[in-house]
This record gives structure tokens, C-alpha cells and sequence, in this order.
């Protein structure tokens, strides 16, 4: 394994860390960024705060430590280094640099020989240890340039939602008559793992995955085609799982991830108490604001224009499938699959297309691996991680999740066919 790679990501951290002459700053607050500070301290490293992207995490201490937003770092620390919590570790040292930083490292070393049952921590400890695994994965793969690796694969299994967001990101809202979309998703999701080297986690989503009644049956048979994957539930807790359910999946690698909408969550105690009853690591995030970016019209924007809006997108790399075929992110997928824009092949890989793995594998490396633009960006008002400091957005900045659509109505969009 190398020890540095693009950017000047380093793989060796302690001994360096180990020096206090200048701060160090753990980036992003993943769920996984606790062990990364204790593991910090087991060996002796001094960690000066933590720094993030989302300007509302910003607002309260972390683990007893100041969190900072990213484009204020130089206001306080004209000098510093940098560990990577991030799984898109390339991307967050391109914005760190852009920033007029130069040192950062990978968190490997760190967490490779990290004993995560000695603490407690803000989710349950299975649910660590499985993101502890995922983020040993991930870095570890990053320092081999031969392979070809996603974080995480979102699977559609439904379009339909409990809930109905104004502004949903995955637009949802724009759905008239919302079904069901697990026709050949297993083998969909076969040919996918069969072709890149590494997907850390595999996310059961929807609109509500829990409104596809064969949600669990579904996961099992995703689990069958490799029982050491790991799966993740992403559910809203307006739906409590039966037990009958959950039985099928008991003792599996199955965990979830609940979005807490306050009041519109409303069995999120019976959730939580039944995943208790059997043994289901979760972690509950609350839904806070939104990046406005629902909405799809044609921006006419020159490469250039498009490139910036591909380089800001915080959800380039949220691979989705649906109905066949793999999207980088959930607009363009579910905008082509409601024909809201053009349909362009270069937009996505059909998976259940009549071809060999061999040329199936290099469009998934071609998709996974690009650093330009996708046709589709063109239809997108953009999804920075921060709307006031992004060049190219044209959406409505910063907004509370989860407002509804009034009962009964549904949102509609200019067809740009």
C-alpha cells in the first residue's frame, strides 16, 4: 500500500499527529468521527476540533470539542492538518486545498487496530463497529487505484411514501401514481456487485421502503446473494415493521437508519422499541434543513457552468438503482424515470442489458469514475453542501425538512423532453 496518494493524502498518520506543533482537525461529522477521536487519543494525538460541511452541526460542540464550518476554517486556523472522517476523501482534500490547506490524512491506521467495544457511543455499538468496518474498507481501497468501489448503493423498492416533502430531494413528490419498483432488483443488484470490487453499504430506500410489503423479503434475498454484505433500512418511522418481518432478517446484518420528522414520525417509540426487542442496530438522525434542490427544469448551462455544479453536488456519489439501471445520484434517476428529462444513455448503466460482465464492468468503472458532469446535471438546481457559498446553484438555499404537500395534491414539473 502506498502511503501517499492524489492530494497528498497520507496513509501513515500517528507518528506525524503525534507532533503538536499545528492543530489537527477531524473533517466531517460522520457517525464513525467519535472513534476516530478516541482512537486520537489512545495514541496519544491532540485533536483540536472537529470541522463540517453542514453549517447546522456547526452549532453546538462535539464530543466536548468545537465543530467549525469548512469555509470558516481560515478565519481561525491559518495552519493546519487534517484527518479525513469522510468517505469521499479525494473530494474533501480538494475543497480543504482550495482553502489553502496541504496536509491530510486517512484515518486506516487509526482504526485498523481500534477496539471499539471498549467505549460507548451516541448510537448503539454494533452500528459503530459496522461503520468502523466500512470506513477501514473504504480507505483501504482508496490507496489502490486498480479498484473500482462505492460507499453505498441506494435500491429502489417503491416509489410510494407515507409522507409527501414539498421539497423532496428524491421527488418523490412528484409521483401521481407511485408504485412498486422491485421487478428484477435482485438481479439488478447481482450484476452491480458482480462488477465493481467493493460496496460498503447496500441502503433499502424508497419514497418509504416499508411501504413495498415485501421490504423484508426483498432485503433477505440481497442478503442471500452474499450474507456477509451490509444492508441498511432507510425509513422515515411512520411505519412500524411487523415482527413477522423482522424475524426474517433476525441475526442478519441488516441495521437502520431512522430520519426523526418530530411529530410526522409517529411510531418512532414503536420502532425503536421493537428494532430493541430484536436486536437491530439503528441510529436515528434528525431531519433538520434541506438543500432546496427538487426541482427540475433545463438550465442551459455551458460545461464550465456544469462541471462547478457536478464539483458542489454533495449527492454525486449516492449510486441508485432504479427500475435496471445504476444513476449517480437520486434527481437524475428518479427525473429520467418520471420522463421529466430527455433519456441519455450516458445518464446511467442499463444493468439488465443483454451484454457481457466484461463490457457491463467498464460502464459501472466509466459512471463510477467520472469527474466532469452527467447530462442530467443540466436539470438540477445543484445540491451543495452549502447553498450561500456556492458559484453555480439556482435553488431557494437552506429549508426546513419535511414540509407537506396539501392533502390530496400533487406537484408538477415542466417536461423537458
Amino acid at each position: 500500500m502506498s502511503d501517499t496518494l492524489s492530494r497528498g493524502i497520507k496513509f501513515n498518520c500517528i507518528e506525524d499527529l503525534k507532533n503538536n506543533d499545528i492543530p489537527t482537525i477531524i473533517f466531517a461529522l460522520t457517525e464513525e468521527a467519535e472513534a476516530i477521536l478516541l482512537a486520537c487519543k489512545e495514541n496519544g494525538i491532540n485533536v483540536t476540533a472537529f470541522c463540517d460541511n453542514e453549517i447546522r452541526k456547526t452549532k453546538k460542540k462535539f464530543c466536548d470539542l468545537e465543530v467549525i464550518y469548512t469555509p470558516e476554517l481560515p478565519n481561525k486556523f491559518p495552519d493546519a492538518r487534517f484527518i479525513i472522517g469522510h468517505h469521499t476523501l479525494e473530494d474533501c482534500t480538494e475543497q480543504l486545498s482550495d482553502l489553502g490547506y496541504t496536509k491530510f490524512y486517512s484515518p486506516l491506521q487509526l482504526l485498523e487496530n481500534f477496539d471499539a467495544s471498549k467505549y460507548s457511543y451516541r448510537t448503539t455499538l454494533d452500528y459503530m463497529r459496522k461503520k468502523i468496518a466500512n470506513a477501514i474498507s473504504i480507505n483501504r481501497l482508496f490507496f489502490d487505484e486498480t479498484k473500482t468501489y462505492i460507499r453505498s448503493l441506494d435500491i429502489v423498492i417503491t416509489t410510494k411514501c407515507s409522507m409527501k416533502c414539498e421539497s423532496c430531494a428524491n421527488l418523490m413528490q412528484y409521483y401521481i401514481a407511485a408504485k412498486n419498483t422491485d421487478e428484477n432488483i435482485i438481479k439488478a443488484v447481482e450484476r452491480v456487485s458482480n462488477n465493481l470490487d467493493h460496496i460498503s453499504e447496500y441502503r433499502i430506500i424508497g419514497g418509504e421502503p416499508l411501504m413495498n410489503k415485501n421490504w423484508a423479503v426483498i432485503t433477505n434475498n440481497i442478503l442471500d446473494q452474499n450474507q456477509s454484505r451490509s444492508v441498511y433500512i432507510y425509513t422515515n418511522a411512520t411505519i412500524c415493521p411487523k415482527e413477522e418481518d423482522l424475524k426474517i432478517l433476525k441475526g442478519k446484518n441488516v441495521h437502520f437508519y431512522i430520519t426523526d420528522y418530530d411529530d410526522l414520525s409517529k411510531n418512532m417509540t414503536n420502532m425503536t422499541n421493537i428494532l430493541k426487542k430484536f436486536d437491530f442496530p439503528f441510529y436515528i438522525k434528525p431531519a433538520g434543513n434541506w438543500v432546496d434542490c427538487s426541482s427540475i427544469r433545463k438550465h442551459n448551462r455551458t460545461p464550465e457552468r456544469l462541471r462547478q455544479v457536478f464539483k458542489e453536488c454533495c449527492a454525486k456519489f449516492l449510486y441508485t438503482i432504479l427500475n435496471g439501471k445504476l444513476y449517480t445520484c437520486p434527481f437524475i434517476a428518479n427525473a429520467a424515470n418520471l420522463k421529466a428529462i430527455p433519456d441519455n444513455k450516458a445518464d446511467y448503466v442499463d444493468l439488465l442489458e443483454d451484454i457481457s460482465d466484461e463490457n457491463l464492468k467498464l460502464k459501472i468503472k466509466k459512471l463510477v469514475k467520472m469527474k466532469n458532469f452527467f447530462p442530467g446535471c443540466n436539470f438540477c438546481d445543484g445540491r451543495p453542501h452549502d447553498p450561500s457559498k456556492a458559484l453555480e446553484y439556482a435553488g431557494k438555499g437552506l429549508i426546513k425538512a419535511g414540509k407537506q404537500v396539501s392533502r390530496g395534491k400533487t406537484l408538477s414539473y415542466v417536461e423537458n423532453l
